[in-house]
């Protein structure tokens, strides 16, 4: 009979719970990829760091949840209404290992801010047809 110390016993323990956690993550993902109005994203933190989400569209925002997580809370929001589209370009020489190939760069403008995403052109194209599709300036309230 094999016995099993205490050390092999807390070593299985963790591994079984770091098997668990990535197989929730990947169910998560499934789940999300599943339903209409998802995407792959990463968003220009304020830190200036890229980090990799998955976007879900709203009626008046966006979510961006993390990509590396189980939570179904947004790490971002980008509302709708105020938000202009301030184009696309290709990543610079140093950005280019930091998002996933053949990803634009898209420039949202709002106000005084400006938020940088990071999304494949297909899906830049649904995202601008979202964003100019919103509803008149001033004919709803939040």
């Amino acid at each position: 009979m094999i016995e099993i110390t205490a050390p092999v016993l807390i070593a299985l323990l963790v591994l079984a719970g770091i098997a668990a956690f990535y197989g929730a993550m990947g169910v998560r993902r499934f789940q999300l990829r599943r339903t209409l109005g998802t995407f792959d994203v990463s968003i220009r933190t304020p830190k200036g760091r890229w980090m990799l989400c998955m976007g879900r569209y709203g009626g008046a925002h966006v979510d961006l949840l993390r990509f590396f997580s189980v939570s179904p809370i947004p790490a971002f929001v980008i509302e709708r209404k105020g938000l202009d589209l301030g184009g696309w370009r290709k990543p610079e020489d140093d950005e280019r290992g930091r998002i996933p190939p053949g990803f634009v760069i898209v420039t949202l403008l709002r106000a005084e801010e400006s938020i940088e995403l990071a999304m494949d052109y297909r899906d830049y194209t649904g995202f601008s047809a979202w964003l100019e599709a919103g509803p008149i300036a001033g004919s709803w309230q939040i």
